[in-house]
């Protein structure tokens, strides 16, 4: 069951392992109170995390702050910031919203990623494009309520690295989508 253990630096002082939420743009509270909730927290705590950073964009709902004294993980949020790049190269893991953008960006620096679906979109064509994605073991794939479940199972050996190059499975899919023949 990989990823379980916590990383100890030469001195035995545990190492600062990052999980970073991205909503992107949009409001996705449903994704942001998952996360804040203890049981996920004391899960992404066993499996040796020790940070929680949301991005929680335009949503309304205000995840707890806390210090690693404090809780089971230190955890802070923000709304937005220009670039999100600097907290994915620092992420041991990125949880994230469907957004093909946050998808591409987390797996072009090799970071684990668990994609979260928001139901609430109609026409959610975003999840056609994580499914397959999971499937091909890029990354795991989940809903808001099943989040906790998606980490606890989640073992991070598993896990395919994705090379960008190739976008002909990727146009085969959309070209699916959009109802064109397969050639």
């Amino acid at each position: 069951m990989g990823g379980g253990r916590v990383e100890n630096d030469d001195n035995g002082v545990k190492s600062k392992k990052t999980v970073f939420v991205t909503v992107g743009t949009t409001c996705f509270d449903a994704l942001v109170k998952a996360v804040d909730t203890l049981e996920v927290k004391e899960e992404l705590s066993r499996k040796g995390y020790t940070h929680l950073i949301i991005q929680m964009g335009r949503g309304s709902y205000i995840p707890k702050k806390s210090t690693e004294e404090e809780g089971v993980l230190a955890v802070d949020y923000f709304t937005f910031s220009s670039s999100i790049a600097d907290h994915l190269k620092s992420a041991s893991l990125v949880i994230s919203h469907a957004g093909s953008g946050s998808i591409f960006e987390t797996l072009k620096l090799g970071k684990p990623l668990i994609v979260v679906v928001n139901e609430d979109l109609m026409d959610n064509h975003q999840c056609e494009l994580a499914e397959e994605l999971a499937e091909r073991k890029h990354l795991f794939y989940g809903r808001p309520q099943t989040l906790n479940q998606t980490i606890q199972s989640m073992d991070l050996e598993t896990l395919i690295p994705y090379t960008p190059g190739n976008a002909m499975p990727v146009a085969k899919i959309i070209n699916r989508f959009l109802g064109f023949p397969d050639d």
